[in-house]
């Protein structure tokens, strides 16, 4: 027996005290209305109404039940009205992702969008991870949405719209080529680089050094490091080089320095590079045929907090992509 749906008729005529205007009120024909009421008293052990041929009322113990009855109603519609919440993604847990190359004031504006966007619902469990681990917890159902790089195989996900950011070079102040305003990579010649571990992004980590060769540049040895604070060490220490984007490496002090990112704290330098060669390419990835509200308001959040932090702008290749086994290439 629907007792949610028997509670309906019941309250219905307690409330009508008549059975063809409770019918008319509940859309249906009497008699069936009249079978659901003797169904429930049957099913209660009690009679809940009195009829005769000119009216209908309560019994006592109807009464009494008839708080009850009315509990339960609106404990099924609050019970009903959360199922579609979490249905559409407007509450619930949404297990989501972040690279380790975002910005401090990148993750603080996307936290900000997210939460303006009206999920406070939702509760957030966000997690930094490289875009292996994400791929990693998507392929074990543990992860919901995350931000991830290209190019990588993005087989099983949907994706929101790949955003660039141009990569500069962070290099020792006394180095020669922090006297320019552009750095051809060719002229990082004979200084090691330092870049994330190759396991984190396996084809971005090639698609680099591939870049890199192609335009002059092979580094004698190649170093491994994700700490921004480490990095800078090692480009001090090492005479190395790092690639890193304006938002999370070219931020300086004040002034002219500030203008030409120069840290002079650190007596680091972050440089653009001549014909913008090397970027990193985002988007937001989610299982296919799981988008919902909340991966929804979460990836708006991404592309805006990319866009307004870390001057990313949409990556519209001239030529075609092109699949590959188990990854992407821009050909």
């Amino acid at each position: 027996m629907d007792l949610v749906r028997h509670l309906e008729c019941f309250v219905a005529v307690a409330e009508e005290s008549h059975f063809g205007r409770a019918a008319a009120r509940l859309g249906m024909a009497q008699p069936p209305l009249s079978q659901r009421i003797q169904r429930l008293e049957r099913h209660l052990g009690v009679r809940l109404f009195e009829r005769t041929s000119r009216q209908v009322a309560l019994t006592e113990p109807g009464a009494l039940l008839l708080a009850e009855a009315r509990e339960v109603l609106a404990r099924s519609e609050a019970f009903m009205a959360t199922a579609r919440r979490v249905r559409d993604g407007e509450t619930g847990l949404l297990r989501a992702a972040l690279p380790p190359d975002l910005s401090g004031e990148t993750v603080a504006a996307l936290l900000a969008g997210f939460t303006g966007a009206g999920a406070g619902g939702l509760e957030l469990e966000l997690h930094e991870l490289s875009t292996a681990q994400q791929l990693e917890r998507f392929a074990a159902h543990e992860l919901d949405v995350g931000l991830i790089h290209h190019p990588c195989d993005v087989s099983g996900l949907e994706l929101g719209p790949v955003l660039r950011r141009e990569l500069g070079v962070l290099l020792p102040r006394g180095a020669a080529a922090a006297g320019l305003d552009e750095v051809p990579l060719a002229s990082l010649t004979g200084h090691d680089l330092i870049l994330f571990p190759r396991a984190g992004a396996p084809a971005v980590y090639d698609d680099l050094l591939t870049t890199c060769a192609r335009n002059g540049y092979t580094p004698p040895a190649v170093r491994h490091a994700l700490g921004s604070s480490f990095v800078r060490g090692l480009v001090l220490s090492t005479e190395a080089v790092a690639f890193g984007p304006r938002d999370t490496h070219g931020h300086a002090k004040e002034g002219a320095e500030a203008a030409e990112g120069v840290d002079t704290e650190k007596g680091v330098v972050w440089r653009p590079l001549t014909g913008a060669p090397l970027a990193l390419r985002h988007s937001v990835a989610w299982p296919a045929g799981r988008g919902d509200a909340a991966v929804a308001a979460f990836a708006e959040a991404a592309t805006h907090a990319l866009h307004s932090t870390a001057g990313a702008t949409p990556d519209l290749p001239a030529r075609p992509l092109h699949l590959r086994p188990a990854t992407e290439y821009w050909l």
